[in-house]
């Protein structure tokens, strides 16, 4: 298991921040969406990086300008106009700088800003919708990186069927159930620490949160998978560096782009956590 060590040293490096990020956040709940913005922000970095126009600043500032401020914005009501300005600023910039700017260039780097943006987002209304930041919080990040986990080891002991050769040779079917398995026992055990831990007046829906588990593991696949398809097509191995070993921050948040907004839909639907 060559990469149990990279992915070791992240844990270490990453879950520090995270606490430290969560716990700010339950002193002052805008600080989640300050946050996961600046994150969003320098991950559509990493993305326009990988076809070369990060530095072709009349399209990068505007993207990642507009990343960072609809984390911050998504709860209030300048959520439309943001993206109304957002959209304006991008056909302009396509107007008067269309020497430099194709629509190839256009389409590509608005395309991902309103990927990266729209999954990350998701995370400070999960928080802002529901009783308890850090349970939603726990759930975001936990759940899919604990389903990486469970494909890991279990595809790495197990695994004989390839998933999709041809993207990432090395996820294998076996791998993914035992993403899923993993991923719906962490929601369990989340479940079970809140209701009987930290917070045991509240009501906690299991089945929700067994539901969530089920979903969460193969859309965090589906994300894995879609980034890694645009890393093969520009033919670059990572999005960054900032991990050691192990890419950037895209390359660790990718899944957490289509999982969190799961965890908002089936919130909306069936509450996890209720009081009263």
């Amino acid at each position: 298991m060559k990469s149990l060590k990279p992915r070791l040293l992240t844990a270490v490096i990453g879950i520090p921040i995270l606490l430290i990020v969560l716990f700010v956040s339950e002193l002052w709940h805008p600080f989640v969406g300050i946050v996961i913005g600046a994150f969003s922000a320098f991950m559509t970095g990493e993305y326009l990086h990988a076809r070369k126009m990060l530095y072709k600043f009349h399209l990068s500032i505007p993207c990642m300008l507009f990343t960072f401020l609809l984390s911050v914005l998504v709860t209030t009501k300048y959520l439309y106009v943001l993206i109304f300005a957002f959209i304006l600023t991008v056909f302009a910039v396509m107007i008067f700088k269309h020497e430099k700017t194709n629509y190839a260039d256009v389409a590509y780097s608005v395309f991902g800003t309103f990927l990266i943006s729209f999954g990350m987002s998701a995370v400070p209304i999960a928080c802002a919708s529901s009783v308890s930041i850090t349970f939603c919080y726990i759930c975001i990040f936990a759940l899919p990186w604990m389903a990486d986990a469970g494909g890991f080891f279990i595809g790495a002991s197990f695994g004989k069927h390839k998933l999709c050769p041809k993207i990432s040779p090395k996820k294998t079917v076996e791998g993914a159930i035992g993403g899923i398995l993993f991923c719906d026992l962490t929601a369990v055990i989340i479940g079970l620490v809140f209701k009987f831990l930290v917070m045991p007046d509240a009501n906690i829906n299991f089945w929700a949160l067994i539901l969530l588990g089920v979903i969460d593991a193969p859309v965090s696949i589906l994300g894995d998978l879609s980034f890694s398809l645009i890393k093969r097509n520009y033919g670059i191995k990572d999005y960054g560096s900032i991990f050691p070993g192990h890419g950037g921050m895209l390359d660790r948040f990718d899944s957490i782009i289509f999982t969190a907004p799961v965890l908002v839909a089936i919130n909306q639907f069936i509450p996890f956590i209720t009081v009263g």
